[in-house]
């Protein structure tokens, strides 16, 4: 089981970082990109779901088939928690070392998004004071790390649960 986690939270971590770096590093680049919500996501869910196949592959490799709600729960929450992990560690050394002034470029993106919306002013300028207290909360590293756990680990949850209803499979003697 060690093994299964490993890997997949270390393959699953290491394309979220990847993609988050990448995302940071082009908003810095240029604020005033229009991001696309959709696609991020849709990328989150792809790459998660490879928590449904490591749960299916310990099932079928290591328990001749047959694995517990609970079990497969627990296999895809630790990859989870090495996947989102591995993504908070990364972001936390991008984000002091080498951008520090990440919040105010994601500022700016926000506001520019919001005027591409078709936003108002008073809309705006209230998305502003929103993101200068953001920025405030964002000076405290352990809101940084929560922040950063809650973009990545809730998601792995939700698929580990899913998963682990679908893959859950009894011997047949247990059945009855």
């Amino acid at each position: 089981m060690k093994r299964i986690i490993i890997v997949f939270g270390l393959i699953i971590g290491g394309i979220f970082t990847g993609f988050g770096l990448y995302m940071a590093a082009r908003c810095c680049n240029n604020p005033r990109y229009e991001s696309n919500d959709l696609i991020g996501y849709a990328g989150m869910l792809a790459t998660s779901s490879l928590i449904f196949i490591a749960i299916k592959s310990y099932r079928d490799k290591h328990l001749g088939g047959f694995i517990s709600f609970g079990n497969a729960f627990r296999v895809g929450a630790w990859i989870s928690l090495l996947a989102s992990t591995l993504y908070v560690v990364a972001w936390l050394f991008d984000y002091y070392l080498f951008l520090p002034e990440f919040i105010d470029y994601y500022t700016e993106h926000v506001l520019y998004m919001e005027e591409v919306r078709g936003a108002s002013q008073a809309q705006i300028a209230s998305k502003a004071e929103e993101m200068a207290e953001f920025k405030e909360m964002y000076s405290n590293p352990l809101f940084v790390i929560l922040v950063t756990y809650a973009e990545i680990l809730p998601l792995g949850l939700v698929i580990s649960l899913i998963s682990a209803a679908i893959l859950k499979k009894k011997p047949k003697a247990e059945l009855a």
